[in-house]
């Protein structure tokens, strides 16, 4: 059974009935228009950009993205990529991201599958993980016994914890058996991409945080989070060599959303800026949802 569609102004709707599990922050009174960020090279130092709605659209790079970062670089500002996507392994979405034009290295690509994988060791009585994610994205990187969440109610229900990676395989089955188990059996949930949706060439995704917001609501569990708006990434972010002492002034997240990307900038005591002509909020009233979430970002800019 596939599932319907959803708009974005339904996930902004969403986002705001989860907005007691989120982050709080505080935030500018209001935000400075730029055409890009070549128009931020006098006051911001360190670029952490979003991938989805900044970097690529799926597996469209975004026109003038490539060039933008090199210029970027070429100035030379610090970039870092910091994703939501927890689907493969860093190495993967490197690779991805080379395929697609952008000159970057390993230790640019921060990944909330990173966070979340770094965390395990909080849990040290959970001796086995159910992983939702897809065969082939690297399971047997992870540090810790897995086992693959298919449609075996058993391996559901053997398991001492839960990672929610990806949502690309996931169904409505899938979740009726990982929200049974749980409501019988309470145990950890892990949550590598706390989006509720990504940008696609087709339209929105369900990724992984749509569906455990979904547990969240009707059982007594409260999933643990790896990735923007949460802290743990951001953490990682500013804890890099180079990055590490340079005023949060001076470093700005950049993304496509408001309530992930602007929110968890702000959190985390950053400047933030909206892109607005790519993403989520492509096509959407942008000046009436920042007025509706109080969610306002320093900067808006049209793209990259």
């Amino acid at each position: 059974m596939s599932l319907p569609t959803v708009t974005a102004a339904e996930i902004f709707l969403r986002y705001e009935e989860i907005r007691p599990r989120l982050p709080s922050s505080q935030f500018p009174v209001s935000s400075r228009h730029v055409a890009n960020l070549g128009d931020l090279m006098g006051e911001i130092d360190v670029f952490l950009l979003d991938a989805f709605g900044v970097l690529n659209v799926g597996e469209r790079a975004i026109p003038g993205a490539v060039e933008r970062l090199a210029s970027l670089r070429q100035a030379g500002k610090k970039i870092f990529v910091v994703t939501n996507s927890a689907a493969f392994t860093a190495e993967k979405a490197l690779a991805k991201y080379h395929s697609l034009g952008f000159e970057l290295t390993q230790d640019q690509v921060i990944s909330s599958r990173d966070a979340a994988l770094s965390a395990l060791d909080d849990f040290p009585a959970v001796k086995s993980w159910g992983v939702a994610a897809m065969r082939g994205s690297g399971l047997e990187t992870i540090p810790a016994e897995t086992r693959l969440l298919e449609e075996d109610q058993a391996v559901y229900d053997a398991v001492h914890g839960f990672l929610f990676l990806s949502a690309a395989e996931w169904t409505p089955k899938r979740q009726e058996l990982l929200l049974c188990s749980l409501r019988q059996n309470p145990r950890p949930l892990l949550v590598g991409n706390p989006d509720l949706v990504a940008p696609r060439e087709y339209g929105l995704s369900r990724e992984p945080g749509f569906f455990a917001h979904e547990i969240a609501d009707q059982i007594a569990i409260n999933p643990v989070f790896y990735g923007k708006p949460f802290a743990a990434v951001f953490a990682r972010a500013l804890g890099i060599h180079g990055i590490h002492g340079i005023p949060t002034h001076r470093i700005a997240m950049v993304g496509d959303t408001l309530h992930t990307d602007i929110l968890g900038g702000a959190a985390a005591g950053l400047r933030t800026v909206l892109v607005t002509d790519h993403g989520l909020l492509k096509d959407e009233n942008v000046p009436d949802l920042i007025r509706q979430s109080g969610i306002v970002p320093d900067f808006i800019a049209k793209t990259t």
